[in-house]
This record gives structure tokens, sequence and C-alpha cells, in this order.
């Protein structure tokens, strides 16, 4: 199963590069907004993707969140290292086998306190490919290791 997974990524790597999100440790777009604009407390608290609204921003580290109330900006404010997506916000499985990805922000897992986004596209559903290896800390425990150097890096 695992070999057939790095084949299916394999494949996708190579002949898909739109994906990919170049030169920053967290994925953001031109304006620095991270999670597409989705709310982190809603991944963290709620376990929904919620879209956040413009009025209910806070900067953390250069980088603008938005969150859906006023209520759930004052949670962020207060500790926002919780409320922080793994990987800097790319692709988890991406991250898992290596690589940065631009991720689907209504793809995610959230568990043990922490939220994890996924790739989802017409090629590939990085989710399930998580969820099929059925061994989540072991995945954690390789996409930990290969962030400290991917976060580093601008591609």
């Amino acid at each position: 199963m695992k070999s057939y997974i790095f084949l299916i990524l394999a494949i996708f790597l190579f002949s898909s590069t739109s994906f990919s999100q170049d030169n920053k440790a967290n994925n953001i777009d031109n304006s620095n907004i991270a999670l597409q604009g989705y709310s982190p407390v809603s991944y963290a608290d709620l376990g929904l993707a919620q879209k956040g609204l413009k009025e209910f921003k806070s900067e953390y580290q250069k980088v603008i969140y938005y969150f859906t109330s006023q209520d759930q900006k004052k949670q962020f404010d207060r500790n926002p290292e919780k409320y922080l997506p793994q990987y800097g916000g790319f692709c988890a499985f991406g991250i898992y086998a290596g690589a940065k990805f631009r991720p689907d922000p209504n793809k995610f897992i959230s568990q043990n306190g922490k939220y994890f986004l996924f790739l989802y596209n017409l090629e590939l559903d990085a989710q399930q490919l998580w969820l099929n290896e059925n061994n989540h800390d072991k995945l954690v425990k390789v996409a930990n290791k290969n962030w400290e150097k991917l976060s580093k890096t601008y591609n």
C-alpha cells in the first residue's frame, strides 16, 4: 500500500506544479493571508472549515488570520500558537512525502488539538491517502522530521 501511495504522489508531483507554493514557510497568498481566509479557531476548536471575515482579523508573525467573530479573534489573540496550522498550512501528506503543496481549505483532519490540511483535486485526495495509512502518529513523526528541512526551503 505504501509504495502505491508514493507512486500516486510521484506521478502527481511530476505532472503538476501549479499547486506547489514557493518561497514561504507559511502557505500564504500575496497579501500574507493565511489559510485562504479560513478561520484557524474554527478548525481547531469547532472542527469546521469556516471562512473568516475581513473585519475580524489578527496579525501574528507577519501573517494575517481571519475569524468568523470578534470572540474567535480574541481567542486567537490570547494564544496564537494554539491555533497555527501544522506545517505552515501546507498539505500534511505532501510534507510527509517531502514536498509543499497548497491544500484545499475544506480538506482537513483535527486530531490531538492540532489540525492538518490536505491537497484535493481530480488527481489526488491527499486526506484520503493519509487516512488509508491508518497510522496518524507515524505519519506525523515523518512529516515533522521533513518539515524541519522544508520549512527552511523555498520550494
